[in-house]
């Protein structure tokens, strides 16, 4: 089953290649490659250099962090991602360090992380699959995080489970078409709403 992009104008390989199944494999990520993963996220960029991101990651079979973590996703998400190797919460710090003031830029910056780390993974032949449904409350109490820090995202990271006994629903979910919006609905010039001549 080919799940590439079909994109209108070309972009890398590794963007149109890229995916979010639904239904993961056991098979453990080495922990080279998951190290690699995070070392991406290292290197994204951020507001004033601030790296406003953290990871709480959970690997199955190696403590209860990755229990933990799936007890902190909404019930809909436990139900698939149990079966990732790897967990990981994406936590936001909403404050700068030096001067302890709001950072408009944390959400965003977390999420370029969370591309760059999404962007090594599947050079890897891995997958990642974000997800916002989790329980912020929860995370912070499980995992001690500060009042200025909230658990945001939440991530299976593994291999696509590709056998034919894996769950049927979880198999029609990972065929479903990809689609995304026209670049004239996002892509504006002149005024909000009135599509840039590309």
């Amino acid at each position: 089953m080919s799940k590439n992009a079909a994109t209108d104008h070309r972009i890398h390989n590794t963007l149109a290649v890229r995916w979010s199944p639904y239904a993961f494999s056991d098979k453990p990520v080495p922990a080279q490659d998951l190290a690699s993963l995070f070392e991406a996220a290292r290197w994204a960029p951020s507001s004033y250099n601030e790296q406003p991101w953290r990871y709480i990651v959970g690997i199955k079979g190696e403590g209860d962090t990755h229990a933990r973590i799936l007890e902190c996703l909404v019930e809909g998400n436990r139900a698939w991602a149990q079966n990732a190797p790897v967990l990981a919460l994406g936590v936001v710090v909403r404050t700068f360090s030096l001067n302890g003031e709001s950072n408009k830029a944390a959400e965003h910056d977390l999420g370029l992380a969370s591309a760059n780390l999404v962007t090594e993974a599947t050079t890897r032949k891995l997958f990642v699959h974000q997800m916002i449904g989790m329980d912020p409350e929860a995370a912070r109490t499980e995992f001690a995080i500060p009042d200025h820090a909230e658990a945001f995202t939440a991530m299976a990271i593994g291999y696509r489970q590709t056998s034919d006994n894996m769950n049927q629903a979880l198999i029609e979910r990972d065929s479903k078409p990809r689609e995304r919006r026209a670049l004239s609905e996002f892509v504006f010039a002149d005024r909000f709403g009135n599509p840039a001549r590309l």
